[in-house]
């Protein structure tokens, strides 16, 4: 809420809004304003606007969730800006109840301009996901459950193709090995040998991933493209044991990977005419993902399974809009025409290159063009999410194929006119909804991509007309990798940690802090997420009240746990400190802290708009931090109570500063003290609900068991959950569809993956609205003289 400020308005001024017929709740010319009303109009509309618009001085709109008691507190306390104190009592009560109930909540707004099903088209991240399984279709699935790590063939010759000479077949967690001079369970010395691992590996995210091989001997990587090695060192020079190649891979999904290596057998030095002393072999596979640091390839990442290869995408597209807090496929721009475009033409050039092993046919075969006919009719029924009319079929392939016409050329052109079509760019057009509608709603809100063809085959049979029908399709669905990624990057954005780039500490304050450590603290929090979403039961309330890590053996030398310093991940509890679940994990409380001190005003900031789903107004001035070294004896409580005491800051910091303080006993790396500056550490805080209740907490515990209890967090969560998967404003889906699916939350013991179940099963059946064209627009206010 912006500032309210006294301001006359005049009879003409009064007049003029009574005779324009702006009066608010549907208020005749004849009906006497409310109270509140009239404050409003002398106190308030000059500033914010008849209808809380706002001015020129000051633009924003009186728009936000505070209870109508909050609101009367804050106007009773603050306003008018030029006369604070003016307007309490009754006077407060009422105006403040006025402006919630015309245009300040959330129900006020969905009146005044009811939310609609808008027209979308494809988001980055559905643009490239629906490319990839568009191909992927003419090459089978991937296989992802059983062992993890990779298959290894380990051959006593370099002559790897003899079947005789393999004297181990196993599946190993991990390349990093030190053979010495021989293999495993061989007798010969100093001979040459051949390995061989294979399977697939998961990218967790989108990005550019380097990938490096460390060894002394010939070695050759393939990742995704089992043609073209990414790493080919096979005839090696020089004396480099280590190689380094990046590629970009879309997260969520399972490449093929090949590692070849080959020892060579000792020399003979003429010179002296003696033979040299056996050369070791060591191997290792690393790598380095988007934002991590250099690590090894873990078991974690890696499938003996041989998989596909996918086509991942290279053309840049702009940023999605991200203005409401998801990712919004609802704006078109030239830069994005272009984009998708181009996106086509390399798609295209891709197919052609690859068209025989996709059809399955040689260059030669008598049978080759039919075949590609074939492939393309089945190509843009995929792309477009439905059976094509005879009209379709003969636009978008027949006319493409004739006498005289190449055949490549036919089907690049096939492929380029499929993929710039709006049936395939939008998913949201307008239009009667039908089963194949449903069909993609379930698809792309559960995987970012197209439906299967399972999912198909129900629409086609008139399968998906009830809501049980779509949850069983649903429930089927979460399961998969794609629906897996999909939340875990909504997790990592509700966390707001998915820009975090940098995660540096100041050395002398935290020598034990390094790249590694930070890359090791995201890979805990990702498990932990991992862990609560997908184990059974998936109770949304292990966010907040479990006590236990996933540390390894460096981070158990930071955090004090007692592991050895080369132990794996898991679950570890420290003593007796008060964990409380993600409100305390390290790398949250790193990510919000400075590099030498915690910082309360970024944690309480995380904890209001994340888990309470508060909206924050941005900060009147950009204000820098009262740095440490000024205010030597003050611990960080005092120096931020003492940074935020003027009037202008308290409209915000009363709730974000307490919020954060009750964090103050994690440090800026998360480790536990209860100390600062010789002084104890004062955890306790208090939040103003939306009930008008003041609730206190006496550190993070009492703070994660009020979250875990309120509606104010379940409903924030769900919100924002729905918002991830639909993409579209929850309201669009009905007034009640909110406290419906928040009310089925708690009724399903809080479990998440019952509950984008639900989001699923409802809203991929809500038929969409045209727009009203007799709309109200926002009621403005007049008051009598």
């Amino acid at each position: 809420m912006k500032t309210l400020r006294t301001s006359r308005v005049g009879w003409l001024g009064l007049a003029a809004l009574a005779c324009a017929g702006l009066l608010l709740c549907g208020a005749s010319r004849a009906d006497e304003p409310s109270k509140g009303q009239a404050v409003y109009a002398r106190q308030c509309l000059s500033c914010h606007g008849a209808a809380g618009e706002g001015s020129k001085e000051y633009p924003h709109a009186l728009v936000g969730d505070k209870s109508i008691k909050e609101l009367a507190k804050y106007i009773a306390k603050t306003m008018p800006e030029d006369d604070p104190g003016a307007c309490v009592g009754e006077d407060a009560d009422q105006v403040a109840g006025y402006i919630h109930e015309a245009f300040y909540s959330s129900i006020a707004r969905a009146r005044n301009k009811p939310a609609r099903i808008d027209l979308a088209r494809l988001t980055v991240r559905q643009h490239q996901n629906a490319l990839i399984d568009l191909i992927g279709a003419f090459r089978g699935p991937a296989e992802w459950d059983g062992p993890k790590g990779l298959q290894g063939e380990y051959y006593k010759s370099h002559q790897h193709w003899k079947k005789d000479d393999r004297i181990i077949d196993r599946v190993d967690p991990a390349i990093q090995f030190d053979f010495g001079v021989n293999l495993p369970d061989s007798t010969e010395v100093g001979h040459r040998f051949f390995v061989r691992w294979q399977g697939g590996v998961l990218a967790p995210d989108t990005g550019d991933y380097e990938f490096v091989v460390r060894t002394e001997h010939s070695t050759k990587l393939w990742v995704n493209d089992l043609e073209k090695p990414l790493i080919d060192r096979w005839v090696k020079s020089g004396e480099d044991v280590e190689f380094r190649e990046t590629i970009r891979l879309i997260g969520g999904r399972v490449y093929p990977i090949r590692l070849d290596m080959s020892k060579g057998k000792q020399g003979v030095d003429d010179s002296k005419k003696v033979t040299p002393p056996p050369t070791k072999a060591t191997i290792a596979l690393l790598w380095k993902r988007p934002k991590g640091a250099m690590e090894p390839l873990s078991a974690r990442y890696l499938s003996p399974k041989r998989t596909p290869e996918l086509f991942v995408l290279q053309t840049p597209f702009p940023p999605d809009d991200r203005s409401m807090g998801y990712e919004r496929g609802t704006s078109v721009s030239k830069a994005w025409d272009d984009a998708a475009t181009d996106a086509a033409l390399e798609t295209a050039g891709y197919v052609v290159e690859h068209l025989d092993r996709l059809i399955g046919t040689k260059p030669d075969s008598a049978d080759r063009e039919a075949k590609a006919r074939e492939f393309c009719n089945k190509f843009v029924e995929r792309a477009f999410r439905r059976p094509l009319s005879a009209e379709e079929r003969a636009a978008y392939v027949d006319r493409r194929f004739g006498p005289g016409i190449d055949l490549q050329t036919a089907v690049k052109k096939v492929v380029l006119a499929t993929l710039i079509s709006p049936a395939f760019l939008y998913h949201e057009p307008d239009g009667a909804l039908d089963a194949y509608d449903v069909a993609a709603r379930l698809s792309f809100g559960l995987w970012d991509s197209l439906p299967d063809s399972t999912v198909l085959e129900a629409a086609a049979k008139g399968e998906l007309k009830t809501r049980e029908e779509v949850a069983r399709q649903a429930e089927r669905m979460v399961d998969d990798l794609r629906t897996r990624a999909k939340l875990r990057e909504f997790l990592i954005q509700w966390l707001k940690v998915d820009r975090v780039a940098d995660l540096s500490k100041d050395p002398k304050v935290f020598p034990d802090f390094n790249e590694a450590v930070a890359s090791d603290l995201r890979t805990s929090l990702e498990m932990f997420l991992d862990d609560v979403a997908w184990t059974d039961g998936s109770d949304f309330r292990r966010f907040l009240k479990a006590d236990e890590l996933y540390l390894n053996g460096r981070l158990a030398k930071v955090y004090g746990a007692s592991l050895p310093a080369d132990a794996p991940f898991q679950k570890v509890k420290l003593g007796d400190e008060p964990r409380a679940g993600l409100l305390t994990h390290p790398y949250l409380m790193a990510s919000f802290a400075y590099t030498a001190t915690s910082s309360p005003i970024h944690r309480g900031v995380f904890l209001t708009r994340g888990f309470l789903g508060r909206a924050l107004a941005p900060p009147p001035e950009a204000v820098a931090p009262l740095a440490p070294d000024l205010h030597a004896g003050l611990t960080t409580r005092e120096r931020v109570v003492l940074q935020t005491s003027p009037k202008a800051c308290q409209m915000c910091h009363t709730m974000i500063n307490s919020v954060g303080f009750t964090l103050e006993n994690f440090d800026a790396v998360g480790r536990f003290r209860k100390e600062e500056n010789g002084k104890a550490i004062d955890p306790t805080g208090e939040y103003p609900s939306r009930s008008g209740e003041t609730v206190v907490f006496h550190g993070p515990q009492d703070l994660a068991k009020f979250l875990s209890e309120t509606d104010e967090t379940r409903t924030a969560f769900v919100q924002q959950l729905f918002h991830n998967l639909i993409k579209q404003p929850i309201n669009a889906f009905g007034p009640d569809e909110l406290n419906t699916l928040t009310a089925g939350f708690e009724k399903q013991e809080f479990s998440i993956r019952r509950l984008m179940v639900d989001v699923l099963a409802t809203s991929a059946l809500t038929p969409r609205k045209a727009p009203d064209k007799n709309q109200e627009a926002p009621r403005a206010v007049a008051a009598t003289p």
